[in-house]
C-alpha cells in the first residue's frame, strides 16, 4: 500500500471517529435537554400555579382581592394541562370555585377545593418522577453509548499511533543508515524493503546507486593510486622541506628535503605523533612550537637558521591549515596541516652582501666629505681670500649638498647597522634635557630661517629616562627636523616629554599641513614618502628612528589631521 494511502485511510478514520463522537453526544445532549423541559415547562409550573391558589385560598375570608389572584392562576393551570387526568382535577377546582365565589363561608367548599389541588400537585409529582426516571434512562444510555464509541475511537487511534509513525520512521531511519555507510565508502552497503510503497521504490533506486558506486569505485581506483604517487613523488622532488600531518597531528607524509634536513629516517618519520618525534628532535621542536602559535601569522617571524647542505642556511616556516568542505555538506572541516620550510639563503647571502657594501661605500664617503666640506670652511675664511658674489653663491650650494650627502651617508650607516640585526645599544640614565638640547642645537640654524618658535615642555621632577642617549637623540633631533621641513613659517613647534603608565614620552608637535588617513600606516616604512610632497628627504629617517626605538624595548606612532598639524611621539 502506498504510503499516501496509509496516511489517507489513518486520517480519515480519525475525522470520521471525531465526527461520530460529536453526533452521538449531540444526540443524547439534546435528548436530555428535552426531557428536563418537559419537567420545567409543563408539571414544575403546574405545581408552582397550584402553590398560588392554596394561598389565595387561605386569604379568601380577609382579602377581597384573593379570589381574583386564585382565578388568575386558575386560568394558566387551564392552559397548562398535560398529564393524563389533570383536565378533570382542574375541572373540580373551577366548579367548586364558583361555588365558593357564591359563598364564601362554606369550609366544606374550601376544603374541597384544596382536595381537588393536592389531587392536581400529586398528578405532577407522579409525573416528574416518571419523566425523572426518564432523563435517568437516557443519561445511562448517553454515557453507555458515549463510553463504547470513545472505547472504539481510542483503540483505532492507538493502532494508528503505534503502527503509522513506525511504518514511516522505520524505513527512513535504515535509509538514514544506509546512507551514512555510503558516504564512509561501504559502496556493498544494500537495503531490502518488501513493500510495495514508495520507500519500496526508494530502497529499489538506492541499491542501484550503491551497484554504480561500486562499480565506479572499483573501476577508479587504479587512477586514484597512480595520482596519489605522482602527487608524492611531486613533493618528494621539491627543494623545500615539507611535512604533511592530520588533525589528530599524526604525520601522513614527508620529502627527501624534510628528512635530510632533521637527519630522520622516513620510518622513524612516517605514521607516528609529531609530538613523539619532536621529543628526540629539536628541529621539530622548534616546529611544534610554531603550530601551537593561535596566531599563525608568519609574516612577522625571523627566519630560521639552520645548518643544511654543509653551511648555515636560513629559512622561512609556514604552516597551511588545509580545510575541505566534504561532498554535499556547507561547513568547511579541517582536515590536517603542511608544515613548509622555504629555503631562502642564496636571498639572505644576497642581503648581507648588500648590507656590507652600503657600510663599505657609506663609511668610505665619509672621507672626501669631510675633505670637501674642509676645503669650503678655507674658501668660506677671508683671511685667505674674498669671494665675489657668484663665488659666495657656488660655495653656498656645494655646502649644502655636501650637507645633504653627509646625512644621507650617516642614514645609510645606520641602515645597514639595522640590517645587520646588530644595534649597539648602551642604555645608560641618560639627561632628558641633554636629549633635548642637542636636537634643539641642531636645528636651530633651520628653525630660525623660517622663524620657527621652539617651546619645550617637561613634566616638573622629571630629570632621566634609562635609554641609549645618541640614538634618542638622533631620533628625536629627526622628528623636530622633519617638524620644522614641514611647518609653516611665523608658527610654533612643542617638544613634550612627561610620565605615563611608568613610561617616558616624548612627543613633537608641528601645526603644518598634516598627513592623510591613508599614509599613516606607512609613514615609518622604508624609503615611504607621502605622494605629492616636494620636501626633501629619503623616506629613510623614520624608519632608521622606528628600529632604533623599538630596539630599546620602546614603542613609536603618529597622531595627524588634515590643517591640524601632527605628532610624532615615543615611549621609552
Amino acid at each position: 500500500m502506498k504510503i499516501k494511502t496509509k496516511l489517507n485511510i489513518g486520517v480519515g478514520l480519525l475525522f470520521m471517529m471525531i465526527l461520530v463522537l460529536s453526533v452521538l453526544s449531540g444526540w443524547y445532549i439534546n435528548q436530555l435537554k428535552k426531557d428536563t423541559n418537559n419537567i420545567l415547562k409543563a408539571n414544575y409550573n403546574t405545581l408552582e400555579y397550584s402553590r398560588n391558589m392554596l394561598l389565595a385560598l387561605e386569604e379568601i375570608n380577609s382579602d377581597p382581592l384573593a379570589f381574583k389572584v386564585f382565578q388568575k392562576h386558575l386560568s394558566k393551570q387551564k392552559e397548562n394541562v398535560t398529564e393524563q387526568g389533570e383536565k378533570e382535577a382542574t375541572d373540580n377546582v373551577a366548579i367548586h370555585f364558583d361555588a365558593l365565589k357564591k359563598d364564601s363561608k362554606n369550609m366544606l367548599l374550601q376544603s374541597s377545593i384544596r382536595k381537588d389541588i393536592a389531587e392536581l400537585m400529586q398528578l405532577n409529582m407522579s409525573a416528574i418522577e416518571h419523566k425523572s426516571s426518564i432523563a435517568d434512562s437516557t443519561a445511562k444510555s448517553a454515557i453507555m453509548g458515549i463510553s463504547v464509541t470513545g472505547m472504539l475511537c481510542f483503540i483505532i487511534a492507538f493502532i494508528l499511533l503505534v503502527n503509522l509513525p513506525s511504518n514511516i520512521a522505520n524505513p527512513i531511519k535504515i535509509l538514514t543508515e544506509s546512507i551514512k555507510q555510503i558516504a564512509n565508502e561501504n559502496y556493498k552497503e544494500r537495503i531490502h524493503f518488501e513493500s510495495r510503497s514508495e520507500f519500496g521504490e526508494l530502497a529499489r533506486s538506492f541499491n542501484t546507486m550503491a551497484e554504480k558506486l561500486q562499480e565506479y569505485s572499483e573501476s577508479k581506483l587504479d587512477k586514484i593510486i597512480r595520482g596519489k604517487k605522482r602527487i608524492e613523488t611531486l613533493i618528494d622532488n621539491m627543494h623545500d622541506p615539507v611535512i604533511g600531518i592530520d588533525e589528530n597531528k599524526k604525520i601522513l607524509f614527508v620529502n627527501d628535503e624534510a628528512l635530510k634536513i632533521t637527519g630522520l629516517q622516513k620510518e622513524n618519520f612516517v605514521g607516528r605523533l609529531i609530538q613523539d618525534v619532536a621529543v628526540n628532535n629539536d628541529l621539530v621542536r622548534d616546529l611544534i612550537k610554531e603550530m601551537t602559535n593561535s596566531s599563525n601569522n608568519n609574516s612577522d617571524k625571523e627566519p630560521m637558521k639552520i645548518y643544511a647542505h654543509g653551511k648555515e642556511s636560513y629559512f622561512e616556516k609556514e604552516i597551511i591549515d588545509i580545510n575541505v568542505i566534504p561532498t554535499g555538506e556547507k561547513e568547511s572541516q579541517f582536515i590536517g596541516q603542511v608544515i613548509m620550510l622555504r629555503n631562502i639563503t642564496p636571498f639572505k647571502e644576497l642581503d648581507f652582501a648588500k648590507t656590507n657594501f652600503l657600510g663599505t661605500v657609506s663609511h668610505e664617503f665619509k672621507t672626501p666629505i669631510s675633505s670637501i666640506q674642509m676645503g669650503l670652511q678655507l674658501l668660506e675664511n677671508e683671511r685667505i681670500g674674498n669671494l665675489n658674489d657668484e663665488q659666495k653663491n657656488l660655495v653656498h650650494g656645494i655646502k649644502e649638498d655636501s650637507n645633504r650627502l653627509l646625512t644621507i651617508t650617516g642614514e645609510l650607516l645606520n641602515v645597514t647597522q639595522v640590517e645587520s640585526g646588530i644595534i649597539q645599544l648602551n642604555s645608560k640614565l641618560s639627561n632628558i634635557q641633554d636629549i633635548i638640547d642637542y636636537a634643539v642645537n641642531a636645528n636651530k640654524s633651520s628653525a630660525d630661517q623660517k622663524e620657527i618658535n621652539i617651546k619645550i615642555k617637561i613634566q616638573e621632577g622629571l630629570t632621566e629616562v634609562f635609554a641609549d642617549a645618541e640614538k634618542t637623540s638622533w631620533v628625536l633631533n629627526n622628528l623636530l627636523s622633519n617638524a620644522i621641513r614641514y611647518s609653516y613659517e611665523n608658527s610654533d613647534i612643542e617638544i613634550d616629554v612627561r610620565s605615563e603608565s611608568n613610561k617616558i614620552k616624548f612627543s613633537v608637535k608641528d601645526h603644518g599641513r598634516g598627513i592623510e588617513q591613508q599614509y599613516l600606516e606607512k609613514i615609518f616604512d622604508r624609503y615611504f614618502r607621502i605622494p605629492g610632497t616636494k620636501k626633501e628627504g629619503t623616506g629613510l629617517g623614520l624608519s632608521i628612528s622606528k628600529q632604533f626605538i623599538e630596539a630599546q624595548k620602546g614603542q613609536i606612532f603618529v597622531e595627524s589631521e588634515i590643517g591640524s598639524g601632527s605628532r610624532f611621539s615615543f615611549y621609552l
